[in-house]
């Protein structure tokens, strides 16, 4: 609990004002153990979590949106929270945990404007995974505040162009749709789960295995192909890879935040002094459309 409360306060005072959670995160302990950190230090702070829906949810979903959060409120120790934000992936038609569409627009963002209407969230988010021709429509809907997008230097397509042959999902410049609409954009995987570390060990306390989001099939393709990206240190634009992706998350205009996920006060302060160096350099960025076309051709 010390080591948590200290690395909360030192993000605090690195002027980091918003944490995100869930309650899948560590079956309901990453809310339960932010919520005593911020108490502790009497602490000021965004705080976003999320809600997931199944099939069986959807006859009631109001109801079920409504459990969520309360179970949320429950393990944070708060009245309120500031973003709650859809968990599940999105598409034209359901599929499993996949949502359709159509049930956000009718089912689940009423359910949330009542939710705001209590009085018990500010704002509604989704996270931007599924069918790209979805997600495109579901912004440009104008029913929510923010999306958490995936953005790193191994799938940049939400951000900017990528060949057709581009291995990942191309997300067809969403930031961009983003900005249009006036939607926050958050965004998450811009580590690459830790793969644009260039190595497969994670830390003692970080979860054991990632599986890939919109990028590579496994966790070790991904740490193969960050390794491309060395090219942005040998050439002197960052100290290190992890340097490098997290100013690469940064560099463009439609980002309002960056999600980070951090073990330990080390990688915070890390992650805090890259960001402090701001965006890469338009050299930098010139130099990553020629990495990008070689992952296109070469996998």
């Amino acid at each position: 609990p010390k080591d948590r409360e200290q690395v909360v306060a030192r993000a605090l005072e690195l002027g980091i004002n918003y944490f995100d959670t869930a309650p899948s995160y560590g079956d309901g302990l990453s809310e339960q153990r932010l919520g005593d950190a911020l108490r502790s230090l009497s602490a000021p702070a965004y705080v976003g979590t999320k809600f997931s829906l199944w099939p069986e949810d959807m006859g009631d979903a109001r109801s079920a949106v409504a459990r969520s959060l309360e179970g949320s409120l429950r393990r944070l120790g708060r009245e309120s929270v500031d973003l709650l934000q859809l968990h599940n992936p999105v598409a034209r038609e359901r599929r499993g945990a996949v949502v359709g569409l159509k049930e956000v627009l009718e089912t689940v963002v009423p359910a949330l404007q009542a939710l705001r209407a209590q009085g018990k969230i500010r704002f509604v988010g989704i996270t931007a995974l599924g069918d790209t021709e979805a997600l495109h429509e579901l912004i440009g809907a104008g029913v929510v505040d923010t999306a958490q997008v995936c953005y790193s230097l191994l799938n940049p397509s939400a951000g900017q162009p990528v060949p057709a042959s581009f291995p990942g999902q191309d997300f067809g410049g969403l930031l961009d749709q983003c900005r249009e609409r006036g939607v926050g954009a958050l965004g998450f995987r811009v580590l690459a789960g830790g793969a644009l570390s260039g190595g497969s060990e994670r830390h003692p306390v970080a979860t054991r295995s990632v599986e890939p989001i919109a990028s590579g099939p496994d966790y070790l393709t991904d740490v193969r192909r960050a390794q491309r990206f060395r090219i942005l240190v040998e050439e002197g634009h960052a100290a290190s890879l992890v340097e490098a992706a997290l100013r690469f998350a940064v560099s463009t205009g439609a980002m309002s935040t960056a999600l980070v996920g951090y073990s330990g006060l080390e990688q915070l302060k890390t992650a805090a002094a890259a960001a402090e160096r701001g965006p890469l350099p338009p050299a930098a960025l010139e130099r990553l459309a020629a990495v990008w076309r070689e992952l296109a051709s070469s996998g």
